[in-house]
């Protein structure tokens, strides 16, 4: 069974599958296309992807691709805990330039379905912290885009400061959002 609860931003969906835990420890069932078309979640995800942060502070992000490229995401964490975000880039979409932010851990079965047209990233709270996530297209470096993180405009209150922040060189150079293309019309 899928439970989807709706967001601030009304197309970004949390979703929640049961959890069965006993003395071993638990299992849950993170995607079954049955069960999501059944909650009227159509996503056809071609590639799966495990990001592995080693440090609490570690900032991945604000990333996207832009047609016809351009990714839905299903994200989950596997172990640990992050702050999740997602940011609308639809320029026509009435909460353009909105995000919403979600905690996501792995000792819950809580995930966010992010539909194309968003930007996504996340600090993690906690080391040895593992993203997992779903995506509809696969990478392609051609399309592969970048938001800055820290862009005031944006009012992403994140949970490490700029100078405590672990980010790769790319992610240091990414432009702000007034100097984006319109790459979602």
């Amino acid at each position: 069974m899928v439970e989807v609860e709706p967001t601030a931003l009304p197309d970004v969906k949390i979703i929640r599958t049961k959890k069965f835990t006993d003395l071993r420890g638990h299992f849950v069932e993170t995607y079954n296309q049955q069960a999501f078309a059944a909650a009227g979640l159509e996503c056809e995800f071609v590639q799966d992807n495990l990001s592995h942060s080693i440090k609490a502070g570690t900032v991945r992000g604000l990333h996207f691709q832009i047609p016809p490229f351009a990714q839905a995401k299903l994200v989950r964490v596997g172990h640990g805990r992050i702050i999740d975000i997602a940011l609308d880039l639809r320029q026509a979409s009435s909460t353009f330039g909105q995000h919403i932010m979600i905690e996501l851990s792995g000792d819950d079965s809580c995930q966010i379905l992010i539909p194309r047209g968003f930007a996504h990233g996340f600090c993690t709270l906690e080391p040895n912290t593992e993203v997992h996530y779903k995506v509809t297209a696969p990478y392609s470096a051609e399309h592969d885009r970048g938001l800055a993180w820290d862009d005031p405009a944006l009012g992403i209150r994140w949970p490490v400061d700029a100078q405590q922040a672990i980010l790769s060189d790319k992610d240091t150079r990414n432009p702000l959002l007034a100097e984006l293309l319109p790459y979602f019309p």
